[in-house]
Order: structure tokens, then C-alpha cells, then sequence
């Protein structure tokens, strides 16, 4: 799978967007304008996750809560939380004491259209608001369900996941680290927080064990190819096709798989990988042909 169709593709766009015009409509309910003092805040947040991006981990959340019957508008505020720390993450990476990005979903960062202190703040918020999210009994009538979303939302974005991810990220610029080093710091920044999108819907649809350690198992190989992808975008695309500043991998000394392995062999683990994600999805039938198709698409995207 080194390719997709193009009907496959033109479906599966078409899938993305109508799941991304859903969970944006919840993300517009659950996170409200308001007035008063704290009215600025709110338009920091909103700015930071409404209208932009791929929204591929709110697709995987949408999707495999789908095989298992989940309601759509439960699965949809789920994918709206993990939307929202997703967003955080990258209002905080933007900054100067991070990445220092001016760009980003190829408009201004949250820093640069408001303030580097508004910015912390609006962050700060979003990763409150998703875990509150995940705790209200709209979201599941189960309360070990929402627990479950809960522990599993915090153990992929936490020192053990995604932030321990950014600190070795920012640890180690300028370092020459091998292939398994490199693998790990990305599945850590990256990876856990697509893991657990594609195992939130198994969570929600109360899934046996195996079928959630095939869900997160695809997850994770899914993940380490969409970041390789990304770092070839980094080497190969403009700011102008991929929406954020571009080289700024090779500009930064950050060790990715292109500056272990090179380009063609670079592209050619993330082809792999994804045909590894697919294979996890064999006992879910036709049910899982759009995850099929996302396997295969990541890997050829152009932003």
C-alpha cells in the first residue's frame, strides 16, 4: 500500500470533512464566546481550535467509535476534547521558549494574534476544558466509561506521553540520536495522543480488551507514519502547502527519521508502517475501510 486510489482518496476526503464539520460544530457549542473580562481568553481558545487543521485525530475518534454503534453526538464531543488538547499542545510548542513558530495552520500563531501571555493562558484552559469534557455525563452514561477516557486522555498527553515527548524534543536539538532514540521521542510527542484517539472509541463503545489493543495497536503504527510523513513534508513542502514554517527541522538540529535514515529510506518505513496499521484492523471487517484508506493516505499527503 505505497499509494491510493483516487476514489479512495476523494471518499475518504469527503468522510474527513463531514466528520470535521461535525466535531467543529461541537467544538463551537462546547466552547462558547463569552463577555467580561475573561471574554479574551475565550477568543484566544477558539482561535486556537476552531477552523483549521487536518483533524485526523477527531476523524480516528469518530470512526472507531463508529464500530462499535457509539452515538454520534457522544463520540463527537469526545473527538471535540481530544481536538482541544491537541491544540493546546501546539499553542505551547509555537511559543518562543519552544519552537518559536510564527505559523501556524497558515495563519498566525495564538502568541503572535494575541500575546505570548494570553497564549500560555488559552492553552492552559484548553487542557482543562478537555478533561472536563470527558468527566460530564453527556459524554457517556457510563461513569467507569468516562473514567476510562479520562486516565487514558491523561497517560498519552502527560511526562510519560506527549509532554515527556516535547521535553526530549527540546532536550536533545543538536544531537545526532539513532533510529530507535528518534522512534521513541516520537511516539511519545506524537504517537500517544493518536494512539489514544483511535482507542477512545473503544473505550466509548465499552470494546473487549483485544479489540481495544487492536485499535490502539493500529494507533500507534498510524502515528509513527503520519510523523514521518511529516518530517519529509518538513525537507520536501513550503509553508504555503503545509500550512507552518517549513525546514525548520533541518534549521533547528532535531533528529527525525529523514535525518537517521534519508528521504527514500524514510518514505519507505512510513509505507511500511501503514501497511502494519492496516493489518490490525483485519477482524473489523468492511466496518474499517475508511481506517484502511487513512493508513494508506497519511503516508502520501501533501500537508
Amino acid at each position: 500500500m505505497t499509494s491510493v486510489d483516487f476514489m479512495d482518496t476523494i471518499d475518504l476526503s469527503q468522510e474527513m470533512a463531514r466528520a470535521a464539520a461535525v466535531v467543529e460544530q461541537a467544538l463551537d457549542v462546547l466552547l462558547p464566546p463569552v463577555e467580561g473580562a475573561e471574554g479574551r481568553l475565550i477568543a484566544a481558545m477558539r482561535y486556537a481550535v476552531l477552523g483549521g487543521g487536518k483533524r485526523l485525530r477527531a476523524f480516528l475518534v469518530m470512526e472507531t467509535a463508529g464500530l462499535f454503534g457509539v452515538n454520534e453526538t457522544c463520540a463527537a464531543r469526545v473527538a471535540a476534547s481530544v481536538e482541544m488538547l491537541h491544540a493546546y499542545s501546539l499553542v505551547h510548542d509555537d511559543l518562543p521558549a519552544m519552537d518559536n513558530d510564527d505559523l501556524r495552520r497558515g495563519k498566525p500563531s495564538t502568541h503572535r494574534a494575541f500575546d505570548e501571555a494570553t497564549a500560555i493562558l488559552a492553552g492552559d484552559a484548553l487542557q482543562c476544558r478537555a478533561f472536563e469534557i470527558l468527566g460530564e455525563p453527556d459524554t457517556h452514561s457510563d461513569p467507569q466509561a468516562r473514567c476510562d477516557l479520562v486516565l487514558a486522555l491523561g497517560a498519552a498527553a502527560g511526562a510519560r506521553g506527549m509532554a515527556g515527548g516535547q521535553m526530549i524534543d527540546m532536550a536533545t536539538e543538536g544531537q545526532a540520536l539513532d533510529g530507535p532514540a528518534v522512534t521513541r521521542l516520537q511516539a511519545l510527542k506524537t504517537g500517544r495522543l493518536i494512539q489514544y484517539s483511535a482507542e477512545a472509541g473503544a473505550i466509548l463503545g465499552r470494546a473487549t480488551a483485544q479489540q481495544r489493543h487492536l485499535l490502539a495497536a493500529y494507533g500507534r503504527d498510524l502515528g509513527a507514519a503520519f510523523q514521518i510523513a511529516d518530517d519529509v513534508l518538513d525537507v520536501e513542502g513550503d509553508a504555503t502547502e503545509i500550512g507552518k514554517t517549513a525546514g525548520k527541522d533541518a534549521a533547528s538540529g532535531k533528529a527525525t527519521m529523514v535525518s537517521v535514515l534519508g528521504l527514500e529510506l524514510a518514505r519507505s518505513h512510513a509505507d511500511m508502517l501503514s501497511r502494519q496499521a492496516a493489518g490490525h484492523l483485519a477482524g473489523f471487517g468492511g466496518q474499517a475501510e475508511n481506517l484502511r484508506a487513512l493508513a494508506a493516505f497519511v503516508v502520501v499527503r501533501r500537508h
